[in-house]
């Protein structure tokens, strides 16, 4: 991605498409923009609260310091896509299609990827609170230097899923775990939730 980018200045429009613009330093709060299409687009430090992105599609697209609050991304989009230093909360992420995509050093709290297909997507460094991926499917996921706090993966179909080295704390969904790669260290520490959850009694 070059830099020769063109500075957007104004309000995003729904069903749009951005080809090669870099939006920064912006907050937009109630905006309307579903159905856009972001393609080989920067964002920088912009701030989307109580927005409705429903169906937008984001492609080949950079995005740091850039939150979403309260957001409307169902049936969005990703394909090559970075996410650097962001964070979503209480963002409906639910029935979304994400392809290649990087979430750095992001926080994720209380995020609905309910019915999401999410394949080689990393989560490095970030902090997931309170995130649901139940009946989602994942392949190639990886969870890397991660804490995961209250994680559901209720229904979720797994394939290639590499949670080593990430902080588990995951609240519900230990039958959809098949599929899932952990160390030992993991093992030892999910052991009385999975003997719990198998109705196995672990006496001396």
């Amino acid at each position: 991605m070059g830099d020769d980018l063109t500075p957007f200045a104004g309000d995003l429009e729904a069903g749009e498409s951005y080809d090669g613009v870099a939006f920064a330093d912006t907050v937009w709060d109630g905006i309307g923009a579903g159905n856009c299409l972001f393609l080989e687009c920067t964002f920088g430090s912009v701030s989307f609260d109580d927005a409705r992105l429903r169906k937008a599609r984001f492609t080949d697209t950079k995005l740091r310091d850039t939150r979403f609050v309260a957001c409307d991304l169902s049936e969005t989009g990703w394909q090559d896509v970075t996410l650097a230093g962001c964070a979503l909360a209480g963002a409906q992420v639910y029935s979304a299609s994400m392809r290649r995509v990087t979430f750095t050093d992001c926080k994720l709290d209380s995020v609905n990827f309910r019915n999401a297909t999410l394949t080689e997507v990393t989560f490095e460094n970030c902090l997931l609170r309170d995130v649901e991926f139940g009946s989602a499917t994942l392949k190639r996921v990886r969870f890397g230097g991660s804490t995961l706090q209250r994680a559901i993966f209720t229904k979720a179909s797994c394939t290639d899923v590499d949670l080593r080295g990430a902080t588990l704390g995951i609240s519900s969904g230990y039958e959809s775990l098949g599929g899932v790669t952990i160390d030992s260290v993991q093992l030892v520490g999910l052991a009385p939730l999975l003997a719990a959850h198998l109705g196995i009694t672990v006496a001396n």
